[in-house]
């Protein structure tokens, strides 16, 4: 039978994939290691003609059963939006210490083989494309900046000394390009080779940085909020949903609120009359709950991982055997923050949960990260996305590689999340308080993301806990203020909570889709409770919700009101 909305959508991974190597290599389409995307205006417009032509084909398809519904739903909303933010003039000049050309480059060497010297081949010719293509996104960035196309001049002069760091020139870590090659054991022409464009692509970095100081920072915003227009549009492409975006800000308060009167709660159990904070100091300062070095950490999160996805396994989920491992890695670069890539389309490469360490820590505190493992590995994202990857007889190929819904994925995780303590797999409070830390952050994270970007007033009244004060009321928010609010309600240290206030001034609308995102889905949830009654079973719930594949979370709802 000849379905014509899946037969677009794997033509359109399959030309995307030419076009931007670098997904592909991401997305583990392998016949294009040896390429780095073109980041030139024409590169650019080259992956946008393509999007416009596979919408206009994916309007006019008519699908053939529900299967051909949903997947059409998904790719005209998903695609859609990248018509919108291209339009808008966001697509070629958005740039922040989280997401750009540059680290994507950087990145997708963690992805490629290095078993032999036909992998280190591939990877001498994707360095030595580094100086071209950066070049290239220079030319761009310059473009788009003479159009009042720009981002705030603080992302630029951050990403600039993140890449001193991968460059060797700032902090622990030695030049990353260096230090790729020293570790391929390759010798003779090659290894000369790979050394020559590893200098050439290090000093090509280090050009960059000084661009993006001496140009780009100049050019940049000094509002760094991006206003209602900006954050509506961003909001609805990490949904994947519209949402009121003041009610939204209104509900993270709540939500706070109640995270906190749980935390106090959990503490109490802790240590008896104690504070949050108290309880926190507590568990950091017993050596029984401490990890100490790197090695060390990722083996117990390698175990927990495995233990996890053992005991998840035909009892909640149902696991396919190719998804029964997970690599827990620590990543190479020390920019902090946690993420997870998916396996490749055969699974020989697995998925793997990343661990970005700050320069200097070496002390774990496990308690506080269960629930992390929890979110990257089973039942979050590892199960999500490479059960997705595996549904090959449900999903078409753009649906299972390439579509990816922030709000929809980061919502599953935490969903995921507060579900193993529905489980019994928080039973110890320390790490449920670990979990109720993470949900407070990322409500806390709601009000700041919406607040700074709108320059919302602060609620007169919004005292949150026993003993604070309320937080300047009645003020507007600025980024000065999301920080202080950020180190009040949250238990990290102080670079990652700067880093963090960095990101979302730069990623407007991507931190609220975490929580935005469970909220959702606890509706659809219990939307699906209401509909079949006593018939309901989360088991099923979470099979058919799941083999949906990555989808907004809008079409999420709509399609499993037809099921």
């Amino acid at each position: 039978m000849t379905r014509p909305v899946d037969a677009i959508a794997d033509n359109y991974v399959e030309e995307y994939a030419a076009l931007d190597p670098v997904t592909a290599t991401y997305l583990g389409i392998p016949g294009h290691e040896d390429r780095l995307p073109d980041l030139s205006p024409d590169g650019f417009r080259a992956r946008e003609d393509l999007t416009r032509t596979s919408v206009a084909a994916a309007r006019d398809a008519a699908p053939v059963d529900e299967r051909e519904v949903v997947a059409r739903e998904g790719f005209l909303e998903r695609l859609g939006l990248d018509v919108e933010m291209s339009d808008a003039g966001l697509s070629r000049s958005d740039f922040s210490v989280i997401s750009s050309g540059l680290h994507e480059i950087r990145q997708v060497f963690d992805m490629m083989s290095t078993g032999g010297e036909d992998d280190w081949s591939l990877i001498d010719a994707r360095i030595a494309a580094v100086p071209q293509t950066l070049q290239d996104y220079r030319v761009t960035l310059a473009e788009e900046a003479s159009k009042g196309n720009v981002s705030a001049a603080r992302q630029y002069a951050e990403v600039a000394g993140q890449v001193r760091g991968w460059t060797g020139h700032d902090g622990a870590d030695a030049d990353f390009f260096t230090t790729l090659v020293e570790s391929s054991g390759i010798g003779g022409t090659l290894r000369a080779q790979l050394d020559d464009h590893a200098k050439s692509a290090s000093r090509a970095f280090a050009e960059f940085a000084m661009f993006l100081e001496d140009e780009m920072a100049p050019r940049g915003r000094t509002n760094e909020a991006v206003g209602r227009d900006h954050y509506a549009l961003a909001s609805r492409y990490f949904l994947g949903a519209t949402v009121d975006l003041e009610q939204t800000y209104a509900w993270g308060w709540e939500e706070l609120r109640r995270l906190t009167d749980e935390m106090m709660a959990t503490a109490d159990v802790i240590v008896p009359g104690s504070s949050i904070d108290e309880a926190v100091a507590t568990l950091d300062a017993d050596p029984a709950r401490s990890i100490q070095g790197r090695a060390e950490f990722r083996q117990w999160m390698q175990e927990l991982a495995d233990r996890t996805l053992s005991e998840m396994a035909d009892v909640h989920f149902d696991i396919p055997e190719p998804i029964r491992k997970i690599e827990c890695c620590l990543a190479p670069t020390n920019d902090g923050g946690v993420y997870y890539t998916g396996p490749s389309e055969d699974f020989s490469r697995p998925g793997r949960m990343w661990w970005s360490v700050p320069d200097g820590i070496n002390d774990f505190s496990p308690w506080r990260e269960v629930t992390t493992v929890f979110h990257e590995g089973v039942p979050g994202h590892h199960l999500q996305v490479a059960q997705t990857t595996y549904r090959k007889e449900l999903l078409n190929r753009w649906q299972r590689l390439m579509c990816w819904v922030s709000g929809h994925g980061e919502g599953w995780a935490l969903y995921a999340e507060r579900l193993m303590d529905d489980l019994g797999h928080l039973s110890d409070p320390a790490d449920k308080l670990g979990m109720l830390d993470g949900q407070g952050f990322r409500a806390a994270r709601v009000i700041v993301d919406i607040g700074m970007h709108l320059e919302l007033e602060i609620p007169k009244d919004n005292t949150l806990g026993a003993g604070r004060s309320a937080f300047h009321p009645g003020e507007r928010w600025t980024p000065a203020l999301g920080l202080e609010f950020m180190r009040q309600h949250c238990r990290m240290d102080d670079p990652s909570i700067v880093f963090e206030v960095n990101r979302y001034l730069g990623w407007p609308g991507q931190a609220p889709s975490y929580k935005v995102g469970e909220r959702i889905w606890l509706e659809a949830r219990d939307e699906a409770r209401a509909r079949k009654g006593a018939a309901f079973d989360l088991k099923t719930f979470h099979r058919d919700a799941l083999n949906l594949g990555s989808i907004g979370l809008d079409p999420l709802k709509s399609a499993l009101a037809r099921i």
